[in-house]
This record gives C-alpha cells, sequence and structure tokens, in this order.
C-alpha cells in the first residue's frame, strides 16, 4: 500500500480505495496522535460535505475516534474552513473533514485539523500514515466508562454564520449577490450569510441529493454562474467549490475574477489601511505573472512558494504575512482563518466593492491577466525530475526567457501524481505562447525518453 496522505489530506474512490476499514483506521490513529498528551476527555469535530459517501465514510472513522476513547462531536455539513474555525472556538483537540473539495462525486477524502486550526504538519501525518499502514504503535482498547461517544451538535452552522458576517465591518444593503453553491457544504450557510447582512441574494445549485456535487457547477464549472450573474443583473456573483475552501468571483458583465486578481483587489486594499505586512502577498509560482506587475507597479511584493495552499501558509506563518492564496480561489486571510475559506474570501471582496462604491469590473482591472498557456511533455516518473540537466533543454528555456524580456514567463515543473513535464508559458500573444510551449514539451519527451 502507498503513501496516504497528499497535499490536502487523504483522497481517493470511496468504498474502493478510500474503505470503511481505511476510515476507521484513520479516525483510530488521528485521535490517538492528535490527543495523546491530553489530560481529559479528548473531543473531536466531524464534519463533511454533501456526497452520498459521507455517511458511510463518517460512520467508520467516527467508530474509529471513539475506539481510542475520544469523543467524536459530530456538526454535519459545513464548510471545511468552519471546522477550522469551530476547533478554536469550541476548546476541540482536533477536527477532520470528509470531504474531497472540487472532486466528482465518488471521490472522497479525510483532512485533518490540529487544535489550533491548522493542517497537520507533514511530521505528524507521517506518524499517522505508519501507524495505519504498519502498526507502528499500538492502539489503546478502553473499555467501559473510557470508551469514547459520538455527540451530535448540528446547531454549529449558526456559530460560523456569526463569526464570518463578523469578518466585515459594513452591510451589504443595495447589492444583489449571485450564488453558486455547488450543492455542496455551503448550500445553507452562504446564502444566510449574505442574506443577514442585507443583500438581496439569488442562488443557484444549492440543491444537493448526495450525487450532484461539482456536477457542472461551482468553481470548476464557473460559466453556469456567469450566465446566471447576467440573468439577475446582479452585481457580483461567487461560486463555490464542494467544500467552500475556495472561491472564484464573477463581475457585472459575467468575467471571470479569478484568485490572483482577487488577491490583488484585497491586498490593495489591506495595503491602503496599513493592514498589509511588510506589503507582502504570499502566492504560488502558478499564479498569473499579471499579478508580479501589479505589484511592482503598486509598491507590493510577492512572495512564491510551491503549489499547494499548505506551503503558501507554511510562508505566511513563518514570515507573518496576513494574505496569501493560489489562483484557483483558495485564499488564506490570516487574521480571520487559520486555512482557505471561501466563504470569508467573497466577504472581504464585497466589502471592497461596497466600501469603495466601485463596480467590481473597475477593481479587477487593477491586475491585467496575462495569457497562459499549459502543455504537457509526457516523461517517465524516473525521468521527470532531470529535465534541469539536460542543457540543451535549459538553453532552451533560457532563450525564450530572453525574448520576453520581463513580460513574459516560463515554468517548467514536473507533476507530482503523473509521468509529465508541465510547461507553463505566460506573455502577451497567446498563438506565439502555445506554439512555443509545444516546441519546448517536444523537446523535452525528445530528450528525456
Amino acid at each position: 500500500m502507498g503513501k496516504l496522505f497528499g497535499t490536502d489530506g487523504i483522497r481517493g474512490i470511496a468504498n474502493v480505495e478510500l474503505t470503511p476499514e481505511l476510515a476507521f483506521k484513520v479516525g483510530q490513529a488521528g485521535a490517538y496522535v492528535l490527543t495523546k498528551e491530553t489530560n481529559h476527555k479528548p473531543k473531536i469535530l466531524v464534519g463533511k460535505d454533501t456526497r452520498i459517501s459521507g455517511d458511510m465514510l463518517e460512520s467508520a472513522l467516527v467508530a474509529g475516534i471513539c475506539s481510542v476513547g475520544a469523543e467524536a462531536v459530530i456538526v454535519g455539513v459545513l464548510p471545511t474552513p468552519a471546522i477550522a474555525y469551530l476547533v478554536r472556538k469550541y476548546k476541540a483537540d482536533a477536527g477532520v473533514v470528509i470531504s474531497a473539495s472540487h472532486n466528482p462525486v465518488e471521490h472522497n477524502g479525510i483532512k485533518y485539523f490540529n487544535s489550533n486550526g491548522y493542517k497537520l504538519s507533514d511530521a505528524i501525518e507521517e506518524r499517522i500514515e505508519n501507524i495505519v499502514l504498519y502498526d507502528s504503535e499500538p492502539m489503546p482498547t478502553p473499555m467501559g466508562a473510557e470508551v469514547g461517544r459520538r455527540i451530535e451538535k448540528y446547531d454549529a452552522f449558526e456559530d460560523y454564520i456569526e463569526f464570518a458576517k463578523s469578518t466585515i465591518g459594513c452591510t451589504l444593503d443595495g447589492l444583489k449577490i449571485a450564488l453558486d453553491c455547488a450543492n455542496g457544504a455551503s448550500f445553507q450557510v452562504a446564502p444566510s450569510i449574505f442574506s443577514e447582512l442585507g443583500a438581496e441574494v439569488y442562488v443557484i445549485h444549492n440543491e444537493p441529493n448526495g450525487i450532484n456535487i461539482n456536477e457542472g457547477c461551482g468553481s470548476t464549472h464557473i460559466e453556469a454562474l456567469q450566465k446566471f450573474v447576467l440573468e439577475c443583473g446582479a452585481d457580483v456573483g461567487f461560486a463555490f467549490d464542494g467544500d467552500a475552501d475556495r472561491v472564484l468571483a464573477v463581475d457585472e458583465n459575467g468575467k471571470v475574477v479569478n484568485g490572483d486578481q482577487i488577491m490583488a483587489i484585497c491586498g490593495l486594499h489591506l495595503q491602503k489601511q496599513g493592514k498589509l505586512e511588510n506589503n507582502t502577498i504570499v502566492a504560488t509560482v502558478m499564479s498569473n505573472l499579471g499579478l508580479s506587475l501589479m505589484a511592482k507597479e503598486n509598491g507590493l511584493k510577492i512572495v512564491q512558494t510551491k503549489v499547494g495552499d499548505r506551503y503558501v501558509l507554511e510562508e505566511m506563518l513563518d514570515k507573518g504575512y496576513v494574505l496569501g492564496g493560489e489562483q484557483s480561489g483558495h485564499i488564506i486571510f490570516l487574521e480571520h482563518n487559520t486555512t482557505g475559506d471561501g466563504i470569508v474570501t467573497a466577504l472581504q471582496l464585497i466589502s471592497v466593492l461596497k466600501e469603495s462604491g466601485k463596480k467590481l469590473s473597475e477593481l479587477a482591472s487593477v491586475m491585467q491577466v496575462l495569457p497562459q498557456v499549459l502543455v504537457n511533455a509526457r516523461v517517465s516518473n524516473e525521468k521527470k525530475n532531470t529535465f534541469t540537466d539536460d542543457e540543451v533543454v535549459a538553453q532552451a528555456i533560457r532563450e525564450l526567457e530572453d525574448t520576453f524580456k520581463g513580460n513574459g514567463r516560463v515554468l517548467i515543473r514536473p507533476s507530482g501524481t503523473e509521468p509529465l513535464v508541465r510547461v507553463m508559458i505566460e506573455g502577451q500573444d497567446e498563438k506565439f505562447l502555445q506554439q512555443k510551449a509545444e516546441e519546448l514539451a517536444k523537446l523535452i519527451e525528445n530528450r528525456l525518453n
């Protein structure tokens, strides 16, 4: 059996790769490792998205948690970032979410948070993994009153609603807002939050049936919201993914405003307020070059990390930065939450719109999104990390970069999961970019195969 944890918890096809047996063991090991040092009855919050497999995996996970003497507090269907917040509010010892985020319904996942609401470190994940896969530590077998129990707390969503509303200092009176809830975890809380703040709310894809999560909707299929915004004449639209840890926006003209643009808008607003630590936004290497050009023009700095929100968060915590995220809309406002929170991100953006009196299209124009072309070179897993050692490839990359003179970018990186090297090129002329990306990908394939 291979490695369990990826960059965002454990993922797999439910009942095939992510089985109830595995969920039970992960519940056991996670509860044991995360609560071993406590001197009280440990308490672990358990949330999930709307997938049909969530009930099955929740039952197995909770059985594992209870079997080592911890209490499992069931909070039902809630966004992933709600669990990160509620762990802190309820002073729980850990939290766990059953969700596969933006993936199709047949997938599911298990993601833990520690008592401070942060995703687990590599070392903790490795310890849990070794227990599950190799029985590296014996599990306790409490008896009688020491066995854990299942406790249901289905009013927890109200606490998250109040928290989310508290992250902005204005009402949304006079604004028409369209929401696409992806038939996922935000289907109840998102409409409630925006309505209670005074907005006129229009909603699509908020009728989950267990099998329609992310199906032709949400942030991975934003064309549905683009059309809906125009139909209802909304000032802005927000599309969440299945577990609502990310969001993309649509302006009043039906044009997408991506995560890079949201960070640009909110970063400038925080800078103006004197709240943007060291005038820095943390992004990944996949962020659009337009974000860096915007920063240069406005006295901001962009620090780039590897792809993955966990690396963004690590950099933010290490240097004390307050804003970071990914082009996909997974954005972290550390003043408010310990992980990416789609609803909080939407609220921060809409508050800038409300306070500035500007339309979203005007706010988004501060950053020009440059064309970005991605072509995959098929290379064996054994050789995909060696492209930097090939002088012919390296020379071709240098020559291409020289032609851009700072107004374009070449990014080559091996896939973390597939036998591919990804060639991404940015610049002004999309036709030229496509031609050069295909040429470079073909060269990599010829040299490394």
